[in-house]
């Protein structure tokens, strides 16, 4: 895909902490009930941790009991990109930021309604400002 944003390895890790590096360039995980923003219920918006692009509102985050930070939508359909997963035997999809390319999570078609979505993030991959 070409996104917005293109930088090279070496420009993403002068940018980023490690975690975040890892996360968001290559496609990692952090472990369940680790991060900074999975029991956050604070009013306000997540944003792109290696862009600042704006992706969810705390007005659309739910308790799936997973660890991590869940949507059940975005707050723009634009702003984030589902890409085919294939990695660990399965078959998923990966949640993307559309302006950078950075790996956010996963979506699961098991979420509340009104959409029936978990958008399942990473808290290392997200900022926070509360409204």
């Amino acid at each position: 895909m070409n996104y917005e944003i293109n930088k090279t390895a070496e420009e993403w890790k002068k940018e980023l902490s490690p975690e975040e590096y890892r996360v968001l360039r290559e496609k990692g995980t952090e472990r369940a009930f680790t991060g900074d923003l999975w029991d956050n219920h604070k009013d306000g918006v997540y944003y792109c941790a290696a862009c600042h692009l704006e992706l969810f509102s705390s007005k659309t985050k739910f308790e799936s009991g997973t660890g991590w930070p869940s949507f059940y939508k975005p707050l723009d359909e634009n702003s984030i990109a589902i890409v085919k997963d294939t990695s660990l035997g399965m078959t998923r999809e990966e949640v993307v930021c559309s302006r950078c390319g950075g790996h956010l999570g996963h979506v699961f078609p098991d979420g509340p309604e009104p959409t029936g979505l978990r958008y399942c993030l990473n808290s290392v991959a997200l900022d926070f400002e509360e409204k």
